[in-house]
């Protein structure tokens, strides 16, 4: 029988878009709020705009992509072919003596897809998104963050300069305020004492407008006091880490831009090992994804079909999936201290890889692992008897 290129394709294709498409999106909404609970806290208690909080978990999306991607994928090929399956569809291409490999050529050019579409998210999409998150992290911290005045609490706010705030309003303004600066730019020391105040972002960077007050300091050689009282006041709060000077790690650079580390950059010397597994995993981890898929077909292809149902089928290749996802998680982990971890790393998803695609091929079904232990399986629980004349 000559299997048509189109027709079977396309319906498996379809059929594995849509599982795909749904799986995914299911699985991006379970990291989405669990990821929106990350930075709630920290958008409603600095008080920056709900726009905020969605840019922020928006971008904290796509370094799960990898992960998401190839699981989904593995979820829609066990759906699919297991619905065919069950429907005698995949038995009757057998029966006509279409290969396996055949069969599922549509679910691995999926794969291949989704593989090259992970090398652009891990190479250029995830890093990007991820150090924009940090730097918004690290602006929304800076910039509008009220957190380091603590309501009934004496604020160390850099060297020198202490802020004490009674309460914080519904709107973010602060009441009762006193500010006691001895920085070594203020000599002598001064203490300021205002009804209410806020927190802005000016062009030397953060202050906080005080109004209703007085502003009082001791000097020394005269043994005076010295008060004003002001109607406004403003005092420059000191930025130990400027907004823009933060090393970015190496998941939140570029795959060219991890091949060249920056030579006038100390820590970027000093990380060169790190940045060289970043690359390795990032070259790696695409192929996840038609490794999933091609493990899935095995266990689902190979074999004689059970029309009780093929559940052991389904939890052999979830069962897969989780040993070759900690394999490399764990084989990362090592590579970080010890080359080996790299070789560990790259069998951990092509030894998969190469030994299922081999098995995929046709005239091989005999070698199948999956059916002698199911022959075997059969004969334990159903064994013949005795007929005796």
């Amino acid at each position: 029988m000559k299997l048509s290129t189109g027709v079977f394709d396309r319906y498996v294709l379809r059929q594995m878009s849509l599982a795909t498409g749904f799986v995914a999106l299911a699985l991006t909404i379970v990291i989405f709020l669990t990821q929106s609970l990350r930075f709630l806290e920290l958008v409603m208690e600095s008080g920056a705009s709900a726009a905020s909080f969605w840019v922020l978990t928006l971008l904290a999306l796509p370094r799960f992509l990898e992960i998401i991607l190839p699981v989904s994928l593995m979820a829609a090929t066990v759906f699919v072919y297991n619905r065919m399956l069950m429907d005698s569809e995949i038995v009757i291409l057998r029966a006509a003596g279409v290969s396996a490999l055949r069969i599922g050529r549509a679910a691995i050019l999926l794969a291949v897809g989704g593989g090259v579409f992970l090398l652009f998210v891990t190479s250029w999409l995830a890093p990007v998104s991820l150090s924009g998150m940090q730097s918004m992290r690290q602006i929304i911290k800076a910039h509008y963050s009220t957190l380091m005045f603590r309501e009934g609490v004496f604020n160390s706010v850099g060297s020198g300069l202490t802020v004490y705030v009674r309460k914080r309003s519904a709107e973010g303004e602060m009441e009762g305020i006193l500010i006691h600066d001895a920085r070594e730019s203020v000599d002598p020391p001064v203490t300021v004492l205002a009804k209410r105040g806020v927190l802005v972002l000016g062009d030397q960077g953060q202050q906080v407008v005080v109004y209703d007050g007085s502003r009082q300091e001791y000097v020394p050689g005269t043994r005076t006091l010295r008060r004003l009282d002001f109607e406004r006041y403003t005092i420059d709060i000191p930025e130990d880490a400027p907004v823009g000077q933060r090393w970015r790690e190496p998941d939140e650079r570029t795959l060219f831009e991890l091949f060249r580390p920056d030579p006038n950059v100390v820590r970027d010397q000093e990380n060169r090992r790190q940045f060289g597994v970043e690359v390795a995993k990032r070259l790696i981890v695409p192929f996840l994804a038609p490794a999933f898929t091609v493990m899935s077909l095995f266990f689902l292809l190979l074999g004689p079909a059970e029309r009780r149902g093929q559940g052991w089928r389904v939890l052999a290749a979830v069962g897969g999936v989780v040993v070759i996802e900690s394999l490399f998680l764990a084989a990362f982990n090592i590579s970080r201290q010890n080359s080996w971890g790299l070789v560990l790393m790259g069998f951990s998803v092509f030894g998969p890889l190469c030994g299922f695609w081999y098995l995929l091929g046709p005239a091989r079904e005999g070698l199948c692992p999956m059916a002698v232990l199911q022959s075997a399986f059969r004969k334990t629980r159903f064994p013949e008897k005795d007929v005796r004349a």
